[in-house]
């Protein structure tokens, strides 16, 4: 049996392309002292307006209590690495948009003698492209199995794989401590879960892939007592990250009116359903409720019925989202614009749609297909990804927004100049302004986003600039050959 306290380090990851915080941000491209003088402005609002905030999967982990272990989080978003310690474990979650440099890391810590133990959601989607890069495997939600993961290697008796069976009884209670954090890195500390697993199936989705259809639920007092805690050491905000926080009505009107007396402010996402059930859109509002995030997606409704999602009727959005912002709750209306049975047409009516809704913050993205996901599949069966099917590294989730695949009924030397002219005129410095101002609530974080997605869309265009040209030259040398 071994003897002596064992040292875990856990570690995040962040993705190289920007999409974990602005590190990477300040190379981009000026013209002018006009130009550069409004990026160095910008730059200091994004570095604002991270929202940083940790993650919580390791925190999880982190509060897993076994005699003889300590364990530490390494945020690399915020700290170097500590190389000088002496780590007889340490644990990398690998996210799908930040493969490439999580394995680098394990292969320059393995190359030091260190034992490294791979998670997180590209293991349990892809295994098999992990086992060369870790001395340990953990596949699927690990709450329950890192205490078995701690315990051998208190013993000395590590497996190679560690693969959860069952998905985790959110019920029983496992509470979650930010001991191992550092405070002042973040945005917020008071992030919770309340249930995990999506009842829905959008194609472009992993969360279903990962985490099930079936909603499963933490106990309400525990859910009560973990934000009394948290309030104890950061007053700041919380950020409930369910996927869906009405995924259950029922329940979500119970947590939310416990909640009421703490007097939080909070943020989630939610699907804009929540707008019909006043009851629910009540307790929300009283509760604290500040923002949601709610996936629009496509304003065509064959679009999300060709990419599965059938729960937000297009035809009831405007009156929802116009219901939860007379509750006083912003909204962040996120948009996919490219999918498959989108036309052109679709940009006009993103435009009219934000005008009569008074979306607060707007994010028009292009899709992300994600290794793992059926569009992802489908789209490769299809012949109509950009990159190589076997080469994840390549579909990146970048702010730069480079498409990644060709859309069904919109050519794509037609769909980019389309796509940037859109972002162009939807996210300026003046509309952020103006959003900001007819917020209900909230009005300081909404000018930081605004003025945060002013400078991102801005290099997601310089991208794709560049992406036609090459478009355009590959097509020259095709038709020379």
């Amino acid at each position: 049996m071994g003897m002596g306290k064992r040292s875990v380090l856990l570690v995040f990851v962040p993705a190289d392309s920007g999409v974990d915080g602005p590190s990477l941000l300040g190379e981009s491209e000026r013209s002018g002292i006009l130009q550069g003088l409004k990026d160095g402005v910008l730059k200091n609002v994004i570095k604002r307006a991270q929202f940083a905030i940790p993650p919580l999967s390791l925190m999880i982990l982190g509060s897993v209590d076994e005699p003889g272990i300590e364990q530490h989080i390494c945020d690399l978003r915020f700290e170097s690495f500590p190389l000088d310690r002496s780590w007889d474990l340490i644990g990398i979650s690998v996210q799908t948009g930040a493969v490439k440099p999580a394995f680098e890391l394990s292969a320059l810590l393995r190359e030091k003698g260190f034992r490294v133990v791979l998670g997180g959601p590209y293991v349990t989607i892809f295994p098999e492209r992990c086992r060369a890069h870790g001395d340990v495997l953990v596949i699927g939600e690990a709450d329950e199995i890192w205490k078995d993961v701690l315990a051998d290697l208190r013993h000395d008796r590590l497996q190679k794989e560690y693969r959860v069976r069952e998905l985790p009884d959110l019920s029983l209670g496992h509470s979650v401590a930010k001991d191992v954090l550092e405070l002042r890195h973040y945005f917020t500390t008071n992030v919770v879960q309340t249930t995990r697993g999506c009842p829905y199936s959008c194609d472009f989705c992993n969360v279903h892939v990962m985490n099930g259809h079936k909603v499963r639920h933490r106990n309400i007092d525990d859910v009560v007592r973990e934000v009394e805690s948290f309030l104890e050491k950061d007053r700041r905000i919380f950020f409930f990250l369910d996927d869906t926080v009405n995924a259950d009505e029922e329940y979500a009107e119970k947590l939310f009116r416990e909640l009421i007396p703490f007097n939080i402010s909070w943020v989630g996402q939610a699907t804009t359903k929540l707008g019909e059930n006043r009851r629910l859109l009540d307790v929300f509002s009283r509760s604290g409720c500040g923002a949601l995030l709610v996936g629009i997606e496509s304003l065509a409704e064959e679009s999300n019925r060709a990419h599965h999602k059938f729960h937000n009727p297009v035809e009831r959005q405007v009156a929802c989202i116009r219901a939860i912002r007379e509750a006083g709750i912003c909204v962040y209306g996120s948009f996919i614009y490219g999918l498959d049975e989108d036309t052109i047409e679709q940009a006009g009516a993103i435009e009219t749609f934000l005008d009569d809704t008074g979306i607060d913050v707007p994010g028009i993205n292009l899709l992300r297909p994600i290794p793992g996901t059926g569009v992802f599949n489908r789209l490769a069966d299809e012949g109509r990804l950009l990159h190589d099917r076997n080469d994840h590294d390549s579909f990146r989730f970048s702010w730069g927004q480079e498409m990644l695949y060709r859309p069904k009924k919109i050519p794509i030397e037609t769909f980019i100049p389309s796509y940037t002219a859109l972002t162009k005129r939807v996210f300026t410095v003046k509309q952020a302004i103006q959003r900001a101002a007819k917020a209900p609530t909230l009005r300081g974080a909404v000018l930081m986003f605004n003025l945060f997605y002013v400078h991102m869309y801005n290099l997601s265009r310089k991208d794709l600039s560049r992406q036609m040209q090459e478009l355009a030259e590959d097509k020259a040398k095709t038709s020379d050959e």
